[in-house]
Parts: structure tokens; sequence; C-alpha cells
């Protein structure tokens, strides 16, 4: 049986210790990190549902993302043939979607999700795929409805 290792990494969040099976593996980085490959993901906080992106070679890389399902219901992803073997798909159970989230500083209420770059992770292999939605009219600055205001 193989051992399961520990490892310390240092983000903006302070020193994090995960295990080497929740080390994600992207093969071509992500649009504009393409040098940046394993990643892992961190809560924030219990019952957030925001994570942490964080890239294991470079503490100040985190990126915020969230399942954008809660959000958009009726979301769409679309992936292509070759994208679903770099992702070594075989059962759409295999997938967790993941979208990045901008949150102006002290605007919070101007939150915003970018449906137009989806993260897809097969969360059995840990590979993981930034798919730029091309022929989608999703936004890359979609306001979540978080409720009425008061």
């Amino acid at each position: 049986m193989a051992k399961k290792v520990n490892r310390v990494i240092m983000t903006r969040l302070g020193e994090r210790e995960i295990g080497s099976d929740k080390i994600i593996y992207f093969p071509h980085g992500l649009i504009g990190l393409e040098d940046k490959r394993e990643y892992t993901l961190l809560e924030i906080k219990e019952g957030s549902p925001f994570m942490i992106l964080q890239c294991l070679s470079d503490p100040g890389l985190g990126l915020l993302v969230t399942d954008p399902y809660p959000f958009m219901k009726d979301y769409n992803v679309k992936l292509e043939k070759v994208e679903k073997k770099i992702l070594r798909i075989e059962n759409i159970r295999q997938i967790a979607v993941l979208v990045t989230v901008t949150i102006p500083r002290k605007k919070p209420d101007e939150t915003t999700l970018n449906l137009q770059g989806p993260i897809i992770i097969n969360t059995e292999a840990r590979i993981g795929l930034q798919v730029p939605q091309v022929d989608s009219d999703y936004p890359t600055h979609y306001r979540p409805v978080t409720g009425p205001k008061p």
C-alpha cells in the first residue's frame, strides 16, 4: 500500500498542509499561466461557496473559484472529444466545474463570475483543464443574483 505523503505549502492564507491526493495537475496550465501546472483547492472557510485554486509552485498565486450551478442552474459547459481525452473522462460524475470569481475591493455587491472560461476537473484522476466556451453567449463578468436587496 502506497504511503500518503503530505506537503506543506505557503499561501496568502498562511501555511497549509495538503496530501498528495489533493494535487490537481493541469497539463496545459491555465490561460495566461501555462507554466504553472500543479494546484490544489483550499477551503476559505466552512460553508463558503468560494474556494482558492492555489498554485503549488507560487504562494502568491491563488484564484478565487466557485461552483457556478448554485448561481446559474442552466449553465452548460461544452467539452470537445480532445478535451475529454486530456481529462480522461469516462463518466460525467467524474467532473467538477469551477469558474473564477472577481470581488472588487470594498464592493462585494459587484462580484462577478467568469462563465466564458470554466475550469473542468476530473476529480478521480485529479486532472484539470480550462475550457474556453468560444461558441457561447456566456459573459466573462456574470453578476449572480444573491437575493432581494434590503
